[in-house]
């Protein structure tokens, strides 16, 4: 005869598997969120390296056609193609509703701030990271090519 009582789990077991899967999950959360930190740090490595190689081919062009190297006043204009989520509209003038524009406001947004020179970008946790960018001196007898700093938080 079978015991009618034996049918489903009883509450220790159900503990058990409770703490296991917290267990997993109090593991698995902090190295899921490092790796979203970790991808969004390439991707901007790679849009900078892209910056830097199109700033480096812009000075080229221009020595070729106008006798001197020279950077644009925005770096982005030095890309054949944008970055997604670079809005040229944010360029450090005053909004309407008396916000400084110029730094990125977004998630995935790219801008660059005339007003300071800078390269902002917004990840996805909402923290936002500049880099400093120097177009030179673009006349006269000591005419040089700038600079485009290391990644700093704002």
């Amino acid at each position: 005869m079978k015991n009618k009582y034996n049918k489903g789990f009883t509450l220790i077991e159900l503990i058990i598997v409770m703490v296991i899967l917290g267990i997993m999950a109090a593991v698995a959360v902090p190295r899921y969120l490092d790796s979203i930190s970790n991808a969004e740090e390439s991707a901007e490595n790679a849009v900078i390296s892209s910056i830097k190689s199109g700033l480096k081919q812009y000075a080229n062009n221009k020595l070729y056609s106008e006798g001197r190297a020279i950077w644009p006043t925005n770096p982005f204009d030095a890309l054949s193609e944008l970055p997604v989520g670079y809005d040229s509209n944010d360029n450090g003038n005053e909004s309407e509703i008396g916000q400084l524009d110029g730094v990125a406001d977004q998630d995935g947004e790219w801008t660059f701030d005339m007003n300071n020179s800078r390269i902002t970008h917004q990840r996805a946790d909402n923290s936002r990271y500049f880099w400093n960018y120097d177009r030179g001196v673009q006349a006269g007898d000591n005419a040089s090519i700038g600079s485009l700093g290391n990644r700093q938080e704002l």
